[in-house]
């Protein structure tokens, strides 16, 4: 069994897949746990309800592993440092999660012919 490699980078194709897949998955989740986060703090200091004060920690995590497959996929495409650290701020911006997930996406699949 051999494996498909891109001629640009000499990345085995099979190795960039499963990272991207953990990638796209993690932005939506980290795009979602925002959200919820913006919703919590409203709820916080607009209302003064404090039933969802879970929130923050989870996001904290779930960022967490957000950076580390950015990275892991950032290292298997080899992606400069600039796109590197955009990329993993667009976890702290609502929305901007959703949008850089789809374009890192397409980049991603275009170099690699996905």
């Amino acid at each position: 069994m051999t494996e498909t490699t891109s001629t640009t980078t000499g990345t085995p194709v099979e190795k960039v897949r499963p990272a991207l897949l953990r990638y796209r998955v993690l932005a939506w989740i980290t795009g979602l746990w925002l959200l919820l986060l913006v919703a919590e703090l409203i709820l916080k200091y607009g209302f003064g309800v404090d039933a969802l004060d879970f929130v923050p920690i989870v996001h904290g995590w779930v960022y967490f592993v957000y950076l580390i497959v950015t990275i892991d996929l950032a290292i298997k495409v080899r992606w400069p440092l600039g796109k590197i650290v955009v990329t993993a701020i667009a976890g702290t911006i609502p929305f901007l999660s959703f949008y850089f997930e789809h374009i890192r996406t397409k980049e991603v699949k275009a170099q690699y012919s996905l």
